[in-house]
């Protein structure tokens, strides 16, 4: 029988952890000709998270749990839970029930027809409308710039053949973007449309701080653009400035007595300047950050303790 590793990352999800597994047993048991394992892997939940999970585990052995020692965040505690999965095929998904279990046997069918990759793509949502406006902008900005072409309205939910594991496992990167991921390994891949329901109980984890997170890496790991666009922004406004310059000084030979230049056009001139210095400095910083980041090479995530995982942790 082929394996199915469902992988589910969690913070403070005490509400939806039963309703997630009882939904995505139903739909592997709808499917007899496959085994499947759960395995959820939880970001030091400060609620009842770990209990309600480890409850589970005792009454179901295909249920895993792997608990972190902290929070490592969205994008790399899910990673290291991938990486930890046995199956042949390897779903994930959030499990905040706003990606919906529903979908799994669709999943299987299309890997059954060779695809490697099949994505679970929200072309709509039922998100309010200025977070629905922001999410396609980004989508559609990042999508132009980037050096690979990213699927559109793709969050990361879907399925994933053994093969593309293991190319993500030699990458080894500690902090990377897995949209642009999967797209960067370039397998042919499948995409499934669904509505992404609101969050029916619980609050959303993200914030502005994880959000942009995620909006730079995505910028600074698949597209040069922004730091040429700064080199050529500044190529370009030291050939304005020194043609302004050269014109001031003609004029002001030409008409020494009547000429005031006056303070104005300085202080103009010079807080313009300014802020475009500033503005590609904080570019260029974000790069050097991400390359910090590359560099310092560290775990995905600490374990502080797995359930219902009969070896130890691979390399």
């Amino acid at each position: 029988m082929k394996l199915i590793s469902i992988v589910t990352g969690c913070f403070n999800e005490e509400d939806n952890v039963d309703e997630l597994h009882a939904r995505i047993r139903a739909q592997l048991e709808r499917l007899p000709a496959y085994d499947y394992e759960h395995i959820f892997i939880d970001n030091a939940s400060t609620d009842g998270t770990v209990h309600k999970i480890k409850a589970l585990a005792v009454r179901d052995k295909r249920v895993k749990l792997i608990v972190n020692t902290r929070n490592f965040g969205h994008i790399r505690s899910p990673i290291h839970a991938l990486l930890q999965a046995r199956g042949d095929a390897v779903i994930a998904m959030a499990s905040d029930l706003q990606e919906p279990p529903e979908l799994i046997p669709e999943f299987i069918a299309q890997w059954e027809q060779g695809y490697r990759v099949v994505a679970g793509v929200k072309p709509s949502s039922h998100h309010t409308t200025a977070m629905s406006f922001i999410r396609r902008f980004f989508y559609a900005t990042i999508g132009r710039i980037s050096d690979t072409r990213l699927i559109p309205n793709f969050t990361g939910f879907g399925l994933y053949d053994r093969a593309v594991i293991e190319v993500i496992r030699q990458m080894d990167d500690p902090y990377p973007y897995f949209r642009g991921l999967i797209a960067d390994i370039g397998f042919e891949h499948a995409e499934i449309p669904f509505v992404q329901p609101r969050r029916s109980r619980g609050i959303s984890k993200n914030n502005f701080y994880t959000l942009y997170d995620m909006a730079i890496l995505g910028i600074t790991s698949h597209s040069k653009i922004p730091i040429r666009l700064a080199t050529m922004s500044g190529f370009a406004l030291s050939a304005l400035s020194l043609l302004v310059a050269i014109a001031y000084l003609v004029y002001k030979l030409l008409s020494w007595e009547q000429f005031s230049v006056g303070i104005a056009p300085v202080l103009i001139g010079f807080f313009f300047f300014a802020s475009v210095q500033l503005f590609f400095i904080g570019i260029l910083g974000e790069y050097i950050a991400a390359i910090h980041t590359q560099v310092l090479k560290r775990p995905l995530v600490v374990e502080k303790e797995r359930v219902n995982f009969d070896a130890s942790p691979p390399a």
